[in-house]
């Protein structure tokens, strides 16, 4: 298969969809692989180091469109990406749709077959492409979370840990999941008083099994939600439905509820955010201030740390990748019930049920479209 891999255009992303190590396992698996050039700087991968694990480097991104059979990428396409897309043409990606009408709909247009990382799922239940990048935002939410919350950014002016004599920040983190497990952690080794809530029993039981001395938790009903956001400098908002919108769990009312000058961190920004209040961001311009209270909601956490994300990104991604190029994605899908899972559009088809439901549009099967 002819596979490639552009550099991502999107506003501060410095991931790539494709590592040197993973062009040399389709290499070596006997597929041609076509990377543009410089689509690994800000990774800190070379053209370089991809033409010596087998890739050929093009000079533009039109050039990669052309050429390939499967585009791995790591950002949703944006909209001159979607104009280079084509019926019969496989696209591995991060997608995100259910918030995203105007993507969808260029993606249906195409007639493109679209496998989305973020619903891809496992033995266990889990997302494991979207995991990685669940575990970089979280241990990166409190860090930018502080940040925010320094008095030059317009946030409260609070330390989370405090300093002897005077008590840490309080923390809520909305959702117990990947995202909401590693905020919890970084943010109680900065010597935080965090508190994590969740809907889930289980979940909170494993949570204080595993970290009862590191933080809190409680159930997330409505009151309690509400009783704690207003006790907190900083709130960390970790809340996923697989392939759906966000659900808005503190509403614009609310905001004059909290302390003067908190933090809202919007992790679930890529899927609509869950404050009413959140709006997308980016690195360059990543906060906002509503009714006293600043949002950080960068769509793109992840790419600060690009290198990290990058390689965590490819583990993940390598053998699927590898199975769509050696299989051809029918067979591939056939054979592997999660691998189909992330099919979210096929030649015109939407074949995933949650973002037809977001979204108002009619959805198929996805085992309906291997026949």
């Amino acid at each position: 298969m002819k596979i490639g891999c552009p550099k991502e255009i999107k506003p501060q992303e410095f991931r790539v969809g494709m590592t040197p190590s993973a062009v040399r396992e389709a290499v070596n698996h006997g597929h041609d692989v076509f990377v543009e050039t410089g689509a690994g700087d800000g990774a800190g991968f070379s053209d370089a180091d991809y033409n010596a694990a087998g890739a050929t480097i093009l000079a533009t991104a039109e050039e990669v469109f052309a050429k390939a059979e499967m585009i791995v990428k790591v950002k949703e396409p944006q909209a001159v990406e979607r104009k280079r897309l084509r019926r019969g043409q496989v696209l591995f990606t991060y997608l995100h749709l259910a918030p995203d009408p105007e993507q969808t709909s260029d993606l249906l247009a195409s007639g493109v077959t679209a496998i989305a990382y973020e619903t891809v799922t496992d033995d266990r239940g889990g997302l494991p492409l979207l995991a990685p990048m669940s575990e970089v935002a979280g241990r990166l939410a409190p860090q930018v979370g502080a940040w925010t919350l320094q008095k030059a950014n317009g946030g409260r002016g609070v330390l989370l840990g405090g300093v002897p004599g005077v008590l840490p920040a309080k923390v809520l983190v909305i959702g117990g999941g990947v995202v909401g497990t590693h905020a919890a952690r970084v943010a109680a080794g900065m010597g935080a008083d965090v508190t994590v809530i969740d809907r889930s029993v289980n979940r909170l039981r494993y949570l204080d099994d595993v970290f009862g001395r590191d933080f809190k938790n409680a159930y997330a009903d409505a009151t309690t939600t509400l009783d704690l956001a207003r006790e907190a400098d900083l709130i960390i908002g970790a809340v996923l439905i697989p392939g759906a919108a966000a659900p808005k769990l503190i509403k614009k009312y609310q905001l004059k509820l909290l302390k003067p000058g908190a933090a809202l961190v919007d992790v679930a920004i890529d899927q609509g955010g869950c404050f009413e209040t959140s709006r997308a961001t980016t690195h360059q311009d990543p906060i906002y201030e509503v009714d006293g209270i600043m949002h950080y909601c960068v769509a793109n956490m992840p790419g600060a740390v690009a290198r990290t994300s990058t390689l965590a990104l490819g583990n993940a991604t390598m053998p699927f990748m590898l199975a769509l190029a050696d299989k051809g994605w029918k067979r591939a899908c056939a054979e592997d019930k999660h691998l189909l899972a992330g099919l979210n559009v096929h030649d015109g088809k939407l074949t995933y049920a949650a973002v037809g439901q977001a979204l108002g549009l009619p959805t198929v099967a996805a085992a309906s479209v291997l026949d």
